[in-house]
Formats: C-alpha cells, structure tokens, sequence
C-alpha cells in the first residue's frame, strides 16, 4: 500500500516536471530585430480646390493683324471762330479745327460718321476711309445752315417808327454750353424840325439793352428809342455796339 501511494506521487511529480518542460520555450538569446506594428492611418484630403480656367488661345493672340489706316483731312472753310471746335469721329473726339487751320488724322478703314460741333451743335457727315487714299470733308455750308453764330453775337432783326421814336427788336444769340447774361448797345441817329425853331436838327439817341440767355438758345427783345421834341422825323438804320456777355 505504501509503495503504491509512493509510485503515485513519483509520477504526479514526473508530469509536473514534464509539463514544465513543454510550456516554457526556449529563450532566444539572439539579436532578432522586430519591426513595431503600424498603427498610424494617414490623412486623405479628399477636398476639391478650384482652379481657374486659365487656357490660352495661343491662335488669337499671335494672328491679331493690325487695321489698315487712310489719311481723313477735315477743315471748316472759312467759317470764323475764335478757338478751335471740336471734332467728333464716331463720337469720340479727335481734336479740333478751324478756318485756315484743317485737321489731318489717320483713320481706320471703313465708314465713319464724322461731327464738328459749335457748342451744342454738331452737323455730321460720312466719311468713307481707305487705305494710302486721301479723304476729305468740309464742314462750312453745314456750320452755315445749322450753327449760324460761332460765338455769342447781338444783332437787330428789324426797326420801326413808334410814335416820337423808333423801336428795335434785338436778337441775343448764345451758341455756347453755357449761360450767359449778354447785353449790347442800341444806338440810332436822326433828324427833325424843331418846334421852337423851325430849324431841322440833328441828333442821335442809345440805349443799354441785356437779357439772360441759356445755352444754345436765342432771346428776342425790343428797345425802345425817344427823339426829342419836334416834327418830321427822319432816322438812320439803328446800330448794335459794346456787345458784352458773362
């Protein structure tokens, strides 16, 4: 019995020495390199950036030809300014002109309309332009018809007896783009008997005539002349001076 429970102890203690064997592996004591597990995900940047369409027409940028360009001459006659007016091509300007003095320019071909203006007034014409042909256009018959006065001008339109007098309608033209308050003198000699005497004299009689008048517009007005005392009058064509404008 002893030697039965001796024999059991000496293998229960054999297996636990023989488990211990198999459980324990073999430390290696080697210089074996192991690599550390990646654990990092990198970032994806999925946002759209934009970008300007930037193509270039290389075609259009190196086939441009230049236009070809004709001499255009431009001239007033010998319609009277003091300063040169403005010439329009197209309704850009260009320069300006006046009598005596004609603009000479290098246009583009082709049909251009082209203007002279006296202030607010711009008679235009077509000019049709061509390469090494000169062109020409003058403006003087249409300066004529439709801006009569170049500058600001007081004239009588006509006179009148009025009774021991005489009346005269006075014109105030401002061609201008501006206003101005104009004025002129109205003067205008006669003769006459006199009463006292019988005798005929002479004399002469004026007066200062003004009117405000806006740009580009005309203002008729009528001065009115006396005579002295007497009978059997007789007067001269009445006359403008001292023609003044602000």
């Amino acid at each position: 019995m002893k030697i039965l429970t001796f024999l059991t102890l000496l293998i229960a203690v054999g297996c636990i020495f023989a488990t211990g064997c198999v459980a324990q592996p073999k430390k290696d004591t080697g210089n074996t390199t192991v690599s550390p597990t990646n654990t990092f995900t990198p970032f994806v940047n999925n946002t759209t950036i934009p970008v300007k369409n930037t193509t270039f027409n290389a075609t259009n940028a190196t086939n441009v030809t230049p236009k070809l360009k004709g001499p255009l001459r431009i001239s007033v006659g010998s319609y009277s300014t003091d300063d040169p007016l403005p010439v329009l091509i197209d309704n850009k300007s260009v320069g300006g002109v006046k009598a005596g003095f004609p603009l000479d320019l290098m246009v583009d071909e082709g049909i251009h309309t082209v203007a002279v203006c006296v202030g607010v007034i711009c008679p235009e014409k077509n000019a049709t332009v061509v390469f090494a042909k000169s062109s020409f256009l003058d403006f003087e018959e249409a300066l004529r018809a439709k801006a009569e006065f170049s500058k600001p001008t007081v004239r009588i339109l006509r006179s009148f007896k009025n009774g021991n007098g005489v009346g005269v309608e006075v014109e105030f033209i401002n061609p201008t783009q501006k206003d101005l308050t104009m004025s002129a003198e109205v003067s205008v000699g006669y003769t006459y008997i006199d009463s006292r005497t019988n005798i005929r004299l002479g004399d002469s009689v004026r007066a200062k005539a003004s009117d405000y008048v806006q740009a580009s517009q005309r203002v008729t007005q009528t001065v009115e002349l006396y005579f002295a005392d007497g009978s059997a009058y007789s007067y001269d064509e009445p006359a403008i001076s001292q023609i003044a404008y602000q």
